[in-house]
């Protein structure tokens, strides 16, 4: 497993669908992998919540480097 700080560089976005704009932003690795034990619960549930909702409220998710 990687640590956080290996993971921080990169953010699987998830964007609204019907807000340009918004969106939830998750730290990952390059691939897109996401280590749900390194997320706080808050944040944890904002990615589940996103992933459950790709094609309804949010779009596929894209990897993000973030500079």
């Amino acid at each position: 497993m990687k640590s956080q700080s290996e993971t921080s560089a990169n953010q699987l976005l998830f964007a609204s669908l019907f807000n340009p704009g918004r969106g939830v932003s998750i730290p990952c690795d390059a691939d897109g992998a996401v280590d749900l034990n390194e997320l706080s619960e808050r944040l944890r549930n904002a990615y589940l919540g996103a992933r459950a909702l790709v094609g309804r409220e949010y779009a596929f998710p894209t990897v993000e480097v973030v500079h």
